[in-house]
């Protein structure tokens, strides 16, 4: 197959396009970086010339939610015009765990309206839901931060690695459309703040981690299950002990 991969220099985009690449399929890696641009328009005619599949794993550059708004719908509605004119046979794309519980949270909201168009367009699709990635630990402390304090709400969390995600979205593929989603979330269940002051200690970051049930997660309090499949969901093989190269409490990573 000829597989254009949409963020394809990125976390999980560069992972799926060295993984199917080595499966024998023809891999396309389109970002700006490579000169496909999806909010303008740029270069995808002719990255998509001959596509079978296409697999939207790009990213917003910020977060803040007319603009992670703006990008979604602009760039999923330029790509999804460009499919449809190059006859590709599947669209997959990747969104997040919990995004139709919490449309007040502007990311979640601008990932709800990406998929109402996946699924209001004319080709096949298939949807892959992930939670929140081990890469982004960091990330997502920084978010929470007030001073030296990291406030974390006691949710349940089931973080999960971008290789077991890049797997599914990969194995996705290269089958038939779905015409809906499957979830991924990672192997072990963990209360959101015992997992942070666990993996923050572990890197030897000072921040102190407080337990807050009022805590903000990227500008919402959340309820204990927002953030984890509700039903059945496929269970990702590396824990963040492996992941993260943790021995005896201290990290290679």
């Amino acid at each position: 197959m000829k597989i254009v991969v949409i963020g394809g220099t990125g976390l999980i985009g560069s992972k799926l396009v060295g993984g199917l690449g080595a499966r024998g399929h023809e891999m396309v890696a389109a970002s700006p970086n490579t000169g496909v641009n999806t909010l303008t328009g740029e270069g995808l005619a002719a990255a998509l010339t001959g596509a079978d599949v296409v697999i939207d794993v790009s990213n917003s550059p910020s977060f803040e939610d007319a603009a992670v708004l703006e990008f979604f719908e602009t760039s999923t509605g330029n790509l999804l015009a460009a499919e449809a004119a190059a006859g590709v046979g599947h669209h997959v794309a990747l969104s997040v765990v919990g995004t139709e519980r919490r449309p007040d949270i502007g990311y979640f909201r601008a990932k709800i309206a990406q998929e109402q168009l996946i699924e209001k367009s004319s080709i096949p699709f298939s949807l892959v839901h992930a939670t929140q990635f081990y890469e982004f630990v960091v990330r997502i402390a920084d978010e929470a931060t007030d001073g030296t304090t990291v406030r974390i709400a006691p949710v349940a969390f089931l973080p999960i690695a971008g290789d077991d995600v890049a797997r599914l979205v990969g194995r996705t593929a290269v089958g038939a459309p779905l015409g809906g989603r499957i979830e991924i979330a990672g192997p072990q269940q963990y209360r959101m703040d015992e997992f942070f002051r666990h993996a923050l200690a572990a890197r030897n970051d000072a921040r102190e981690v407080m337990t807050d049930p009022h805590a903000h997660y990227f500008g919402a309090e959340l309820k204990d299950r927002d953030l984890v499949p509700v039903g059945d969901a496929v269970l990702g093989e590396i824990g963040y002990e492996q992941w993260a190269g943790l021995t005896a409490g201290r990290t290679t990573a």
